[in-house]
């Protein structure tokens, strides 16, 4: 069985992860504002104490705290695909040339 591997192909996963960073930026954004809307004003609930805010307020903030996570593991997520693809790229090299 033969697979074949062409370099055009890495041009869909570059495109994935440039519209999922897109995606989540915006995502956060949009989080972000949703969250600032339910700063109620009441006791301890302002921009800069957030500790007697409701549940609404708690699940958005911890909810981009969650999302967020995302983000900062996309270098890794990278690396580990290019890392694939050059692993793969010198295993079929070496493996037609020294069969």
């Amino acid at each position: 069985m033969k697979t074949k591997f062409q370099i055009q192909e890495l041009l869909g996963i570059g495109l994935t992860l440039v519209v999922l960073g897109i995606g989540l930026a915006y995502g956060l954004e949009v989080m972000g504002d949703v969250r600032d809307d339910m700063i109620t004003g009441a006791a301890g609930c302002d921009a800069t104490n957030q500790t007697g805010c409701a549940v609404d307020f708690n699940a958005t903030d911890s909810t981009m705290q969650g999302v967020s996570k995302i983000p900062e593991k996309m270098p890794t997520i990278a690396t580990v695909i290019v890392a694939a693809v050059i692993i793969g790229v010198l295993v079929t090299y070496l493996w037609g040339r020294f069969r």
